[in-house]
């Protein structure tokens, strides 16, 4: 079986390929009656595009969206919304080196022996392509959640993180990082462009907050919000991992300092810290749900690597073409994207339940 669709209510299915003539996604079980224009998808697109830096990949994709159904007059109708985006400087030439033998670390291998052939163009749907089908999706998720603010940051490229003493939120559209720490992403150009220039590349953390996310969206168990999270960011090329709230770092504090003590409030119990990432259960407690992202290096880099062939032989591959240094500095969008598309959906199973 095949699965391209993410979501119990409020779902997306995506399709296309890295080098095929257009991707898009299908998003259906979207509310009725809501104002949907390009662009209102557009601004998301733009801040994931490529070329916009030199420490992303030179592809050049406008990543023009164009909406195909599901809009009357300006606003849904609650039937699918299909949105379209067109690939238009694609150059599979640069991938003849990948055809005759595998990157390691990629999906090449992966696909070729789950389907006994794979597209070796830019990695067909194993690509972080993919990922602008996401955006697209996770944009009009976001008019379906208009209570709730989305707010996700690198905080961390090859080893080196940000200070939370610099914690500056407008500086995050001020550099190409996504950085809120100016005097990081001062060092981090560097960082990057060293990996860059000898044919490397880094890996990434990214984190996200959700702001006025009300207590009780989520399901106990088998659709706890944490886990819907979890998996959804884990579904994002290129991620080897997921923490909520203090994640592993819970693990080495004691109960009492864990424990995200409360007091009375005016409506709802006021707490007085948030280790648990906004959830309890598996339900949101009315907190910032807060995750952070982990992304490793890019696969596709010019340093040869020890690998095999499609015969099995022994050989070495060095991979050229345009690919990020740092494939997590555009992964901020994607991630934004997935925190609202698990949250739209959870919204919707709420009222389903609770009305």
């Amino acid at each position: 079986m095949s699965f391209n669709t993410f979501g119990r209510v409020f779902r997306f299915s995506t399709w296309g390929e890295s080098h095929g003539p257009a991707l898009g996604a299908v998003v259906d079980g979207c509310p009725p009656g809501l104002e949907l224009s390009e662009g209102d998808i557009q601004p998301y697109l733009d801040a994931r595009r490529p070329g916009q830096s030199k420490y992303t990949t030179q592809r050049q994709e406008p990543d023009q969206v164009k909406i195909l159904s599901g809009i009357f007059e300006g606003k849904t109708t609650g039937t699918p919304i299909s949105l379209m985006i067109e690939n238009v400087d694609q150059r599979s030439k640069d991938y003849s080196e990948v055809a005759k033998a595998y990157r390691p670390g990629h999906a090449d291998y992966a696909y070729d022996q789950k389907y006994g052939f794979r597209d070796y163009r830019g990695g067909g749907r194993s690509s972080a392509r993919e990922t602008a089908a996401r955006v697209a999706a996770g944009a009009v998720a976001r008019l379906a959640i208009p209570e709730v603010s989305i707010r996700a940051w690198v905080a961390e490229i090859g080893g080196d993180a940000i200070d939370m003493a610099n914690f500056n939120t407008n500086d995050i559209g001020n550099n190409p990082f996504f950085c809120p720490d100016a005097k990081a992403a001062k060092r981090w150009e560097a960082l990057v462009d060293g990996a860059r220039k000898a044919g490397s590349s880094l890996g990434a953390i990214i984190a996200c907050e959700a702001t006025g996310v009300p207590a009780g969206w989520g399901a106990p168990v088998y659709a706890k919000l944490d886990s819907e999270l979890a998996a959804a960011m884990m579904t994002i090329n290129a991620t080897k991992g997921v923490e909520i709230g203090d994640g592993f770092a819970s693990a080495r504090l004691r109960g009492e300092e864990n424990a995200d003590a409360m007091r009375p409030g005016n409506e709802r119990a006021r707490f007085l810290a948030n280790h648990s990432g906004g959830t309890a259960g598996g339900i949101s407690t009315g907190q910032p749900v807060f995750c952070r992202v982990a992304f490793k290096p890019t696969s596709s880099i010019l340093t040869p690597v020890e690998t095999i062939d499609r015969d099995g032989k022994a050989t070495e591959i060095s991979t050229k073409g345009r690919h990020d240094p740092c494939v997590g500095i555009r992964g901020v969008p994607v991630v934004e994207a997935m925190m609202a598309l698990v949250l739209a959906d959870q919204k919707l199973l709420h009222r389903a339940q609770c009305g």
